[in-house]
C-alpha cells in the first residue's frame, strides 16, 4: 500500500514508520491517523517483521501535535469521534504483540507526546522536546495521554505536565521515566535499531505474550493478573519455541525460535 504522509520501509526483520509532513512538523490530522492505522495493520499481518520504530522525518519533530485546523472545526459529535479515532489507532500499535520503538527526533507534543505512549519503549534524542499542551489550548489529550503518562510516570509527575501544559527537555525526560534513553540525534536511528535487535532475536512469542501479560494485567488487581500471568506461562509451555529455547541453553549454543 502506497502512503500519502508517512514512509513504510522494513529490512532484517523490523518496520520503520516514518511520520512524513515535514512542512506541517508531522502534525497528526485525520488521514495521518488512518495511515498510521493502515501500516501497523499492515506490519501486523507480515509475519516477517518482528518489531518496528516509529519516527518523523527531519530533525526538528517527531509529531508536533493535532492539526490545529481540524481541531478548530470539531462539534461535539465530531470530537468525540475523532477522540475515539485516535484512541483505537494508538491501541492498535500498543496491542501490536510485536515491539515498537519511539525514536523521538525532535518535539513530540499532544498527539505526537501521545502517540510516542502507546509505543512500548522511547529512544529520545539530546534535542527532543516533550509535552502535552493541550490546556494551553483550552482543550484536553484526547488519543490516551490522560490515561497513558499517569500508568507510565505516576500521578504526580503526570498531572504536572497536563495541568500545566510545559514541556520539558529530554534530560528531565530520562529523569522522569518518560523516555527510556536518550542520545545524540545522529545516533538516535542506529540507538533505536539496535535496541530493537536485542528485542526481536527473542522468542516471538515470548515477546508477544509478555506485552500481553504487562498491558492486560496493568488494567487488573494483582492476583487476577498474577492469575492471568500463570495462565500465560502455562500457554508458553505448550510452543516448540519453549523447547527450542530451553534445548539451546543446555547445549550451549544460539536457539532458533521459529514462533511455533
Amino acid at each position: 500500500m502506497s502512503y500519502r504522509n508517512l514512509k513504510l520501509e522494513s529490512g532484517d526483520g523490523v518496520a520503520v514508520v516514518t511520520l512524513d509532513r515535514p512542512e506541517k512538523l508531522n502534525a497528526l490530522n485525520r488521514e495521518t491517523l488512518v495511515e498510521l492505522a493502515a501500516a501497523f495493520s499492515e506490519v501486523g499481518c507480515d509475519p516477517e517483521i518482528r518489531g518496528v520504530i516509529v519516527t518523523g522525518s527531519g530533525e526538528k519533530a517527531f509529531a508536533a501535535g493535532a492539526d490545529i485546523g481540524e481541531l478548530l472545526g470539531e462539534t461535539p459529535a465530531s470530537g468525540w469521534e475523532s477522540a475515539r479515532t485516535g484512541q483505537r489507532v494508538f491501541t492498535g500499535i500498543e496491542r501490536l504483540g510485536k515491539p515498537v520503538v519511539a525514536a523521538i527526533n525532535g518535539f513530540a507534543l499532544g498527539g505526537g507526546c501521545e502517540l510516542a505512549l502507546a509505543c512500548h519503549v522511547r529512544v529520545a534524542s539530546e534535542t527532543a522536546k516533550i509535552g502535552v499542551p493541550e490546556v494551553k489550548l483550552g482543550i484536553l489529550c484526547g488519543y490516551g495521554g490522560t490515561q497513558r503518562l499517569p500508568r507510565l510516570i505516576g500521578r504526580g509527575r503526570a498531572l504536572e505536565l497536563l495541568l500545566t501544559g510545559e514541556m520539558i527537555d529530554a534530560p528531565e525526560a530520562l529523569r522522569i521515566g518518560l523516555v527510556n534513553r536518550v542520545v545524540p540525534l545522529k545516533s538516535l536511528l542506529p540507538e533505536s535499531h539496535a535496541l530493537l535487535a536485542k528485542m526481536i532475536r527473542n522468542g516471538p512469542i515470548s515477546l508477544r505474550l509478555t506485552l500481553e501479560a504487562v498491558q492486560s494485567g496493568l488494567d487488573q488487581p494483582l492476583p487476577e493478573a498474577l492469575r492471568y500471568e500463570a495462565a500465560l506461562f502455562g500457554l508458553i509451555t505448550g510452543t516448540e519455541d519453549r523447547t527450542e529455547g530451553l534445548r539451546a541453553f543446555l547445549e550451549k549454543r544460539p536457539p532458533r525460535f521459529q514462533g511455533l
